[in-house]
């Protein structure tokens, strides 16, 4: 008489407690060199192909439906649910698994038969691998994993429906099942880490399919990242192939203990190791993975970047496959126009285009006189030009702040703009860093309708000329320097509306600026007293500060409430000096050298005097006689007046002045010159103001410029 199924109890137990033995000795040796040699040599596939992805789908649809059960029955509920929608493609699978349904059956038979009689996990793992030896890899632990599927699936059907169905109840008395619910409390330990180990194991098999599918233009497997993955996929498989074996044979324990149910702990903490080390296999490649996709971004940015940089470089029939090479993909070639509809990108075809490229931080001012050239001039001079705003952000600090910022600065400008900054390529965006210079500082690359640039940079000739250099191209601005001079119209521009009066009024017009309030109010009082003492008319005008919009404003009211002279609004003093930094970024860019060019040195000398905290002063007259002087220099001129009035009257005010200065002698000086180092062109060799020395280079880093 065969001995009841109960008294075998023992003997699983003893069988399950040495397979948990094991197990404990194989963790730490499974990862030496001497164990990958001998998994590496069970691997010699044949190059058959095998569509991983559509059984794969099956199995988490299997996996994925059994284990919400198991916690709705460890929970206490009853009868069984099935909420999870089943969208596989049957034909997918039945083609996909064809010839491989008997290979997932030997795997099953032989988890199945080694679990039963209590084999040895590695030993097991190792006859699998063999078995499977002719797949790849991923083939491998996918082909483990259904036959896994298999079992636990059909274990799982006769727990769930043995109540209420007879077939399954029959079934589950012969296997002598447990009841789930009735030890439910005994079970939970190690149903939960059952359910762990499983999601492990789903996500490092996910993980091995996704690297396999890694686009070999792009990637090499011969190469970092994805070399050092491939040297670890060999041990993940084996773990996830041990790791079905543990599972199984947590699943075979189960079997004949319906009315003799005992655990040991020692199982459920085994599951639970196996879980951590296989999520822990599962972090570590996916850091590979991520390093693999960045570099394939950094292979398909750099191959749009070269393509991007062929088709520019490349004359074309119009500028339209230039401009349509700028955004990421169809559904963003829309634009809004000046009157903030959504028009095509091919109303800017065979025109004349200005790619305005900027941040977030563009100035308000700049867009006003920009606007002012784009909208009011270009009218009256009927230029077929447009523009287009691309505006440069970082994706990955993007904000509802920015989101804001961004819509804020588009309903301030009169042409065209982008939906979006996120539809501008990423190859673009790096061909406009790395090729066109752009750091910071805005730009306006000029295209024209046939999409060739005709300069890296057309903002610095329109703030020096305006439209009076269309079509803006590298050769008409240096056809403009050729004939320019340095004089009072280059200087101020159409800045000053009182300034042709003056000048026809035969006028000594002087322009000052500076920060420091004591200086502003003796410097203008003292000329203005040489100017009575000489009789001669006299126009002064405070062009205030760079970069100090509050101070400058504060000054400028109180020169304005104690009439000491004119001064200019906000964003003429921006204009002003931005025009002085066009100027020497222009005269470099044409390779212009300061020690023969008086223009930039004229402006170097300005720019230098505004780095000061101290002020200073220009003077001209009608004839374009010039002087100029730092703030000390000219107020202590101003102030001994007594001791060059003669020289003044004899020579005229401006010649007299200038004679004076050149006998005054500093021991000391202290001149500086800022530039924004993002701008480009800036200049390696910089003269000093005061004493014509070569400027030192230093850097500096400022925050919050006013």
């Amino acid at each position: 008489m065969a001995a009841p199924i109960s008294l075998s109890l023992s003997s699983l137990a003893s069988k399950s407690q040495q397979l948990v033995r094991n197990e404990r000795r194989m963790f730490v040796a499974s990862d030496d060199g001497a164990m990958m040699k001998q998994i590496q040599s069970t691997h010699a596939p044949d190059g058959r192909a095998v569509d991983v992805k559509p059984i794969l789908q099956v199995i988490e649809n299997v996996l994925h439906h059994i284990i919400p059960n198991i916690d709705h029955a460890m929970n206490g509920g009853t009868g069984h649910i099935d909420a999870l929608d089943d969208r596989t493609d049957s034909s997918a699978v039945d083609g996909a698994l064809d010839a491989l349904a008997y290979i997932v059956h030997k795997i099953c038979c032989e988890v199945s038969c080694k679990c039963s009689g209590g084999g040895d996990a590695h030993a097991t793992t190792m006859g699998i691998l063999n078995m499977l030896s002719s797949y790849s890899w991923a083939a491998k632990v996918v082909l483990t994993l259904a036959a896994f599927a298999v079992n636990f699936g059909e274990f799982w059907l006769i727990v769930q429906l043995c109540t209420s169905n007879s077939l399954a109840k029959s079934v589950a008395l012969l296997k002598q099942l447990p009841d789930i619910l009735e030890h439910s409390p005994t079970l939970k330990p190690h149903f939960d880490a059952l359910n762990k180990l499983i999601n492990a194991m789903i996500d490092v098999t996910k993980c091995i399919v996704e690297f396999t599918e890694l686009p070999p233009e792009f990637i090499s497997k011969d190469e970092p990242p994805l070399s050092t993955a491939m040297a670890h996929i060999p041990t993940a498989t084996y773990w996830i192939i041990w790791s079905v074996v543990a599972c199984a044979a947590q699943i075979t324990g189960l079997v004949g203990m319906k009315h003799d149910f005992r655990t040991s702990t020692s199982e459920a903490w085994e599951l639970s190791s196996l879980a951590h080390k296989v999520s822990s296999i599962h972090e570590h490649l996916q850091s590979l993975l991520r390093l693999c996709y960045q570099r394939i971004d950094e292979q398909k940015l750099l191959e749009a970047f070269e393509d991007f940089k062929r088709t520019i470089e490349t004359p074309q029939v119009d500028n339209l496959r230039i401009l349509l090479k700028i955004f990421r993909k169809e559904e963003t070639y829309h634009l809004l126009n000046p009157d903030k509809t959504k028009v095509h990108i091919d109303v800017l075809r065979r025109k004349y285009v200005l790619l305005l490229i900027s941040d977030l931080d563009i100035s308000h001012e700049e867009i006003k006189v920009l606007d002012n050239i784009y909208k009011g001039e270009r009218v009256s001079s009927e230029l077929n030009y447009e523009i287009l705003w691309l505006p440069i952000v970082d994706r990955s600090t993007w904000n509802d702040d920015y989101e804001q910022k961004f819509s804020s600065l588009q309903s301030l400008m009169s042409w065209y703009r982008v939906n979006h900054p996120f539809a501008i390529e990423p190859a673009v965006i790096k061909y406009i860093m790395e090729v066109w210079g752009f750091v910071k500082k805005p730009i306006a690359v000029t295209l024209d309708p046939q999409g060739k640039v005709l300069c890296p940079n057309a903002l610095n000739m329109m703030w020096i000329w305006g439209n009076s250099v269309f079509p803006f191209s590298s050769e008409k601005e240096e056809s403009f320097w050729k004939s320019e001079a340095w004089t009072l119209e280059l200087l101020v521009d159409r800045l000053e509306p009182n300034l042709s009066t003056w000048v026809s009024q035969k006028k000594v017009v002087c322009f000052y600026g500076g920060v420091q309030m004591e200086w502003i109010e003796s410097f203008t009082t003292a000329t203005k007293g040489v100017a009575k003492a000489l009789g001669i008319g006299l126009e002064m005008v405070y062009v205030g500060k760079n970069n100090a919009k509050e101070r400058v404003k504060k000054i400028t009211g109180l020169i304005k409430e104690k009439q000491l002279s004119h001064a200019w609004q906000d964003d003429y003093v921006w204009f002003f000096w931005n025009r002085l930094e066009s100027m020497l970024y222009s005269k470099t860019q044409h390779g212009k050298a300061i020690e023969n060019d008086v223009i930039k040195q004229e402006v170097m000398t300005m720019l230098a005097y505004d780095g000061s905290e101290n002020g200073w002063a220009v003077f001209f007259t009608d004839s374009d006689e010039m002087v100029r002087a730092n703030g000390e220099k000219v107020l202590s001129s101003m102030k001994s007046f007594d001791e060059w009035e003669k020289l003044a009257k004899e020579m005229g005010f401006i010649p007299a002045l200038r004679k004076h200065l050149e006998g005054i002698h500093d021991e000391h000086h202290c001149a500086r010159l800022f530039l924004p180092g993002n701008s480009g062109g800036i200049p390696e060799r910089v003269q000093c103001a005061e004493c014509g020395r070569t400027m030192e280079m230093y850097y500096m880093y400022r925050c919050c410029v006013e």
